[in-house]
């Protein structure tokens, strides 16, 4: 299970970058809302904790147990439905002496549950049975994510697990239908809402839509949307700083529920202006390009999609997330990696951005050695 590795081999420039968009966060969210920064800090130590002790344990003989993963999701999953928490309107939570939300544990176990599995059948990816069986197994935890309900979380999942099915190798004649069908029928979505009441969503996430593209007719749906457009401009290029007292502050006014979670890149925005919210992209980009450096240097299929689908998870949500906050998206419920609040999801990014370091540590011109070079 444990091998010695080279400290030299060990992805120094993936660790700092995490660090530092963590910090980053952490001072972020201590100006939204304080009460939360310590347990923040918290987080990025028991994250520290964990992706320190996985990054040395072979990912090999993690994969072993991959059926266990994907059974476990199902069940957490399934007890979120019976004995979950909710908070507004969703029940996305459940209490075993710590509150938490599966779907984030979810997208890595489900990670590692398809590198192992898409590594096993690599030679019949283009199988028509194979690729029935894995829709079938992509499927049922997707319907019980979106069950809960989380649109969002269902949407981020589904293209990790298909870019994971892309990299193993699909073929491109398969992917063309798969777009042929599914960008018409976002189109035809679309324009059945705008028919005011004609949805094959529910009826808030069809709000959330109309809101989206005409913010003046549904001003009460729109309104964190807007807010969240306005205070990011108005930090204009250096921001209004942290911790600052600020009346003309739209966070400070409480214009933006809940700032420190989904739209804590509003609060960046306003406080740390356009260089802050550039250097947050940045550094969020720099994180999945390591995730692909890894990737790219794995010895193995396996490893090269774990790293694949870590890079896709922080890529995809840090997408979806900056785009809702600036309105270039319908408003949805997803953090920001690293940077929101959100203990489940803090500790479980590092937990997985541990199994890239150790990918990274048995790349194919890597050699074992002592832990001191």
């Amino acid at each position: 299970m444990f091998h010695a590795y080279k400290l030299k081999n060990l992805n120094f420039k993936l660790i700092i970058g995490i660090v530092l968009l963590t910090i980053i966060g952490i001072a972020v969210i201590g100006s939204a809302n304080y009460e939360y920064q310590s347990k923040q800090i918290l987080g990025m130590i028991l994250g520290m904790i964990v992706m320190t002790i996985v990054a040395f344990i072979d990912y090999d003989f993690v994969l072993q147990f991959s059926r266990l993963y994907y059974l476990a999701v199902l069940g957490l999953l399934l007890m979120v439905l019976f004995v979950g928490d909710s908070t507004g309107g969703a029940t996305r939570w459940i209490d075993l002496g710590i509150r938490f939300q599966p779907s984030e544990l979810g997208k890595v176990l489900l990670i590692l549950f398809f590198s192992s599995y898409l590594m096993q059948n690599e030679d019949d990816i283009n199988d028509k049975r194979f690729i029935i069986k894995t829709a079938i197994l992509a499927a049922l935890p997707l319907l019980l994510i979106v069950k809960e309900p989380d649109l969002s979380t269902t949407i981020v999942t589904f293209l990790i697990i298909a870019t994971l099915i892309f990299v193993t190798g699909i073929s491109y004649k398969l992917v063309g239908i798969v777009l042929g069908i599914t960008i018409p029928s976002i189109v035809a979505i679309i324009l059945m809402i705008l028919k005011k009441g004609e949805s094959v969503l529910q009826d808030y996430q069809g709000l959330r839509i109309l809101a989206w593209l005409k913010p003046d007719e549904y001003p009460t749906a729109a309104f964190q949307q807007q807010n969240s457009i306005m205070a990011i401009g108005s930090g204009q290029f250096l921001g209004k700083g942290l911790y600052n007292t600020s009346v003309d502050s739209v966070k400070n006014g409480n214009y933006i529920p809940e700032p420190q979670t989904d739209f804590i890149f509003a609060v960046a925005g306003e406080e740390m202006g356009f260089i802050g919210a550039v250097l947050i992209i940045l550094l969020l980009l720099f994180i999945v390009y390591q995730c692909f450096k890894n990737a790219k240097a794995a010895k193995d299929l396996s490893g090269k999609l774990i790293c694949v689908g870590m890079g896709a998870l922080v890529g995809y949500q840090s997408f979806v997330n900056i785009c809702v906050v600036t309105g270039l998206m319908p408003n949805t419920g997803l953090p920001l990696p690293f940077v929101s609040y959100g203990l489940t999801s803090l500790v479980t990014l590092y937990f997985g951005m541990g199994f890239v370091l150790n990918v990274g540590l048995q790349g194919k011109n890597q050699n074992r050695g002592g832990f001191i070079s």
